[in-house]
């Protein structure tokens, strides 16, 4: 056997976790040394001081004093450069965005960002979306939000990557049991219990959630059911991890709501129904680490990860020519018409989708922390290889709308969608870290990506042409095929430079590159002559280009005092190619396709102070981000003031270089304070403002209120502030109970914006003509929960 000491294994594994805590506002140390792992797979670690990066920790304990939803609500709440926008207005399905990028579980929205749970990457295979049902809060260690354009962490990381650990039984023993309610019929339960074996050599760490809610918002039921078990073995040099995530949750979030039904029905309205999306995972990680001497580490994993997701959307039917205006009169019409023109004839319609999804690889790195040259150097290489496999199918079902918007269904359902994929991707990268002196540490990294997607359809064969008009005589229904092939590779470096004058003070600098590979699903929706009905239908495209973003940074970090802490970065993301949905007019239900849409870029700055002072903590954050176009386009547009009808006869506006993207605040504040009444009681606020931003049709900043013929308003989301409190108090022996508000001043506000049509007057009724309109993510009203938690079994403290 290698003779090897527990001492490095402990000091690497307790210097990641030590990090994790490094800028909580109610726990901080100047003289820790802070460690964080530079890829995805945790290794031996690097000191934070020699990372030239803005990189944020969490404590997974954070979520628990918080009682944070998802990990989507505790960023938008307290940590730099992240807001949300919620599309869906589910608490599980937020869009995020982080310095101008994207995570988001929906389709349609092009994904800037990657998401990784113990070394595995979560962004489902069809579209990259992220599901953040689907990561049980109560089974987090810690959570790392990693800026840039960082090359390690693989394909899509354009803007930045969230990097999760999970619990075990070594790092959390005891057990807890806890139980929540109050607004909007909202019921949680979690468990957990964790633990060691007498020798030493066995852990166990055993989770579960039950999450239950009626909504804030009409007809948006919710029902979450996740389970996370971890069972693992260690002796002096080996380690090994076998874990367990399963989820099986039902979630309706009515999504967007038209402005004049908001203002005459009410915040809490919907336009349509039902939005539901039904999540099952079946997620198996085996990872492991082993030691070949004191300077020498393996890391890697396995795994398996198969995910299901149906949708069952009622929607306004983008076909409807009638021009009734009564319930009775367009029901009779569409039932009368039970030939081809029926889709012309009926005003609603049912579409459902399903997508199967199964993913599956390995992933491996050496760390050799040696001396080269006399200099401390730590050097990781490794490679990965990935496969995921896909089914997508959806049906429309054509139907009337009713008096409550729903839609009654008078037609048998008809699949328009069978798309069968295949995604293979493997890479090799390394980074090496070499100290010159104390003072200047240099890193270097590359990551060689490349990726192979594979469509099939399994309705339509290949046909001649993407550029034909279905008017067109040379036409065929084969042209709509989704079956192709593309391939995408390349080299992504990175450089990066850090001056530590004192143990105080970091100044850093770097330059990164990334790339996004287009997903089957953009690859299958990217014809402008057979645009897509999102999340569902998909029609023949021709290829799109792979996006490429450059990052430079440079920021400093530093201590005050032994318990104030300071950051400051300033940036500058450019992409190549960057990938948009493109809306296309004369379309109700957001129907379009994806385009390659030239150079975008986002340039900003994320400052911090946080610290602690007797009994009161605190954590402030600001934040600018300036996300813009960087060329002249034409977008299909109808309800922009500026709109015009081109040479084509297509209906359009013009974005100019320098116009911003929409749905993007351009300044953040974020202030979260803590203050110890006692020994055992705490509370604690987190105050969260916004700037206004832009809507989609609204993308070359230029609509003007109030012009006749187009969208009323101003075509902007307006900024906001609210206000949320939390508490907890511990009764003893193992008792405790919390409490959290949320907006306590009951603020009226909205996090999104599209302009779009719509086909509802401003009291529900049906009306065939259509008319400019637009529509908003409602922020949530004032809401209270209250909870009790029992812990047991906790291990005596040394």
């Amino acid at each position: 056997m290698v003779n090897v000491k527990l001492k490095p294994i402990a000091l690497a594994v307790a210097g990641v976790l030590a990090a994790t805590s490094a800028y909580a506002a109610d726990a901080i140390k100047a003289d820790k040394v802070d460690v964080v792992s530079t890829t995805p797979m945790p290794g031996i670690g690097l000191s934070i001081n020699k990372v030239p990066a803005n990189i944020q920790l969490v404590n997974g304990d954070e979520f628990k004093k918080q009682q944070s939803v998802t990990i989507a609500d505790y960023m938008n709440n307290n940590l730099q450069g992240v807001s949300v926008v919620d599309t869906q207005n589910n608490p599980f399905q937020p869009d995020v965005t982080f310095r101008g990028f994207t995570a988001s579980p929906l389709l349609g929205t092009p994904q800037g960002m990657s998401v990784y749970v113990d070394g595995v990457r979560v962004n489902e295979s069809f579209g990259d979306a992220v599901n953040w049902d689907l990561i049980p809060m109560n089974a987090i260690a810690n959570m790392s939000l990693i800026p840039g354009t960082n090359p390690l962490f693989g394909l899509n990381t354009l803007g930045g990557a969230i990097s999760v650990q999970t619990k075990s039984g070594r790092t959390h023993q005891g057990g807890a049991a806890e139980l929540s309610a109050g607004s909007w019929g909202r019921k949680t339960g979690s468990a957990e219990i964790g633990g060691v074996s007498k020798d030493g050599s066995v852990d166990y760490f055993f989770s579960a959630n039950a999450f239950s809610e009626d909504g804030w918002r009409q007809a948006s039921p919710t029902d979450v059911r996740q389970f996370f078990g971890k069972v693992g073995w260690q002796n002096e040099t080996t380690k090994i991890d076998l874990s367990y995530t399963n989820a099986n949750n039902d979630m309706i979030g009515n999504g967007l709501v038209q402005r004049e039904l908001m203002q005459t029905l009410g915040r809490s309205t919907i336009h349509t129904k039902p939005d539901q999306t039904r999540n099952t995972l079946s997620f198996l990680n085996l990872s492991a680490s082993h030691w070949f001497n004191d300077d020498v580490m393996f890391s890697g994993n396995a795994y398996y990860r198969n995910s299901k997701r149906k949708t069952l959307n009622g929607d306004v039917n983008d076909g409807y020519t009638g021009d009734d205006t009564n319930l009775a009169a367009y029901q009779s019409d569409c039932l009368a018409n039970t030939g081809g023109d029926a889709d012309e004839w009926c005003s609603g319609a049912i579409n459902r989708s399903s997508t199967k999804q199964q993913s599956y690889g390995l992933n491996g790195q050496l760390t050799f922390n040696q001396a080269l040259a006399g200099k401390s150097n730590q050097f990781v290489i490794g490679a990965s290889y990935d496969i995921s496999k896909i089914k997508f199918n959806q049906s429309e079902q054509l139907g009337s709308i009713n008096a409550s918007r729903g839609i009654d269904p008078l037609y048998d359902a008809e699949i328009t969608t069978n798309l069968h994929g295949k995604t293979k991707t493997w890479s090799l990268f390394g980074t090496n870290t070499l100290s010159l002196n104390d003072y200047w540490h240099v890193t270097g990294s590359a990551r060689y990506n490349h990726v192979k997607v594979d469509n099939v359809d399994q309705i339509n064969a290949p046909g001649q042409s993407y550029t034909l008009l279905p008017s067109d005589p040379n036409y065929l229904a084969s042209d709509e095929t989704l079956t192709g092939n593309h391939t995408f590779s390349r080299i992504n470096p990175a450089l990066g430079l850090n001056f530590t004058p004192t143990k105080d003070l970091t100044v850093y600098g770097s330059y990164n590159e990334g790339n996004r590979a287009p997903t089957s699903m953009e690859l299958g929706c990217a014809n402008q002559y057979a645009p897509c009905k999102l999340p569902n239908a998909m029609a023949g495209d021709p290829p799109l280009k792979q996006v490429v973003a450059r990052t430079f940074e440079g920021g400093l970090r530093g201590n005050l005092t032994e318990d104030i802490r300071w950051s400051a970065a300033v940036y500058r993301t450019e992409n190549s190619n960057d990938i948009q949905f493109i809306t296309t007019p004369s379309t109700i239900n957001n129907m379009g396709y994806f385009d390659n849409v030239g150079k975008t870029r986002r340039v900003g700055i994320d400052t911090s102070l946080a610290g602690k002072l007797g009994q009161f903590g605190w954590n402030v954050g600001y934040s600018y981000v300036d996300a813009t176009y960087q060329n002249d386009l034409s977008l299909a547009n109808e309800v922009n003031s500026t709109a015009y009808t081109d040479g084509g006869g297509n209906d359009v506006i013009n974005v100019r270089k320098g116009d911003r993207l929409a749905n993007i605040p351009a300044h953040q504040l974020k202030v979260r304070l803590t203050y110890a009444v006692t020994p055992d009681w705490t509370v604690g606020s987190n105050i969260t403002a916004f700037s206004d931003r832009y809507m989609r049709g609204n993308e070359n900043n230029s609509h003007v209120a109030n012009t006749p013929g187009f969208y009323e308003g101003n075509g902007k989301v307006a900024g906001y502030a609210i206000v949320n409190l939390d508490t907890r108090y511990n009764i003893g022996n193992g008792w405790s109970v919390f409490g959290k508000a949320i907006n306590v001043f009951d603020t009226e506000y909205n996090n999104g914006g599209l302009m779009g049509e719509t086909m509802f007057t401003s009291n529900g009724s049906f009306d065939a003509n259509g008319n400019p309109s637009g529509f908003f993510s409602p922020g949530a009203p004032r809401a209270g929960w209250v909870g009790v938690r029992y812990e047991f079994l906790a291990p005596k403290a040394q």
